[in-house]
């Protein structure tokens, strides 16, 4: 597996991680031997980069994390956290004692005293240009709470606010072949001042799996049944904000561009892999082999220049008019 600095963290991760939204809810039921043997298969793929929040299942998905590592302690695993979905979603919250507070809690979560990395959890707009608030992150960094911050972010505007900011070390964006508005500013930006980037949703919610038809159901408990048209949270966090007829016509276009021999979502992988700026796409997964075929990408052979222009070409047909000026 490949490695890469995570921007100003200076720690080399592996190019594909996981995510672990699926192994605390939102996307139907994984139990919890199924979750660590999602985590033993990572590890054993090379994997070495966990992404999590104190809000999947509210710190299920840290405790089963925190639980997993405790029993390999052999495992160099760099986890990065978010904080803040767990409260009302009001600039004011966004202050150090909270912050003390969630932190602690997800230190307990996890088991360690201090996290490798805290992302702010898609906060409020308004937040991100706020002094005081990156103030805190260095107070909480000089504590030793902390040893790195970062963002996670919905919009383009937001990142590059967070990028005027030098205690940033890195930026989690949405980025995947039915999302390229990354690709204009934010990451030759994020290339040039050190910071990470760290892709996410980037099988758009499983649609460039190419597993899915028009006739295709999702569990009730499943943010693709009932986040599809924004009802609960960001709608661009389900299938990028695609609606579903037409992401799944555009996933089987974006099949048939995959190179022989090369599934669909390891294509989607790959084709993020590939991005300048992006330190490491983080695929989520509710099964062992799920797990094991997403790290498989990062051995797929670079993508042409024609191969990613066709990706580019489907996007400006397809998608670009849906997405393009949301995010």
């Amino acid at each position: 597996m490949e490695l890469r600095v995570l921007g100003r963290t200076g720690r080399s991760v592996s190019v594909v991680g996981l995510g672990t939204w699926q192994l605390g809810a939102d996307w139907g039921d994984v139990d919890e031997a199924a979750a660590l043997d999602v985590l033993a298969a990572a590890v054993e793929s090379g994997v070495t980069l966990f992404d999590t929040a104190d809000v999947y299942g509210d710190g299920r998905s840290e405790t089963l994390i925190g639980r997993f590592l405790g029993a390999t302690p052999s495992a160099d695993i760099f986890v990065a956290t978010k904080m803040g979905r767990r409260a009302d979603q009001v600039p004011e919250n966004y202050v150090l004692p909270n912050f003390r507070e969630w932190i602690d809690r997800s230190r307990r979560n996890l088991g360690t005293d201090r996290l490798d990395l805290v992302q702010l959890h898609c906060p409020p707009t308004a937040v991100y240009s706020r002094t005081e608030l990156y103030d805190a992150l260095d107070t909480l960094v000089d504590e030793g709470r902390i040893a790195n911050y970062g963002v996670s972010v919905e919009t383009v505007e937001e990142a590059l606010e967070a990028l005027r900011h030098s205690g940033v070390a890195t930026i989690q964006i949405i980025l995947n072949a039915f999302r390229l508005k990354p690709l204009d500013e934010v990451l030759p930006a994020a290339e040039r001042a050190g910071v990470g980037i760290l892709a996410r949703v980037p099988l758009a919610s499983g649609l460039l799996s190419g597993r899915y038809t028009e006739d295709t159901t999702f569990a009730p408990d499943d943010h693709r049944n009932y986040n599809r048209h924004g009802e609960a949270f960001d709608v661009g966090e389900t299938f990028a904000g695609v609606d579903f007829e037409t992401g799944v016509a555009a996933a089987r276009d974006f099949a048939a561009l995959a190179p022989d021999g090369v599934a669909p979502a390891q294509f989607a992988l790959r084709w993020v892999i590939d991005q300048p700026g992006v330190t490491s796409v983080i695929p989520g997964a509710r099964n062992v082999d799920q797990v094991r075929a997403n790290a498989a990408a990062a051995e797929v052979e670079p993508l042409s220049g024609d191969r990613r222009q066709a990706v580019r070409n489907l996007y400006d047909q397809r998608i670009r008019a849906l997405v393009h000026d949301r995010w």
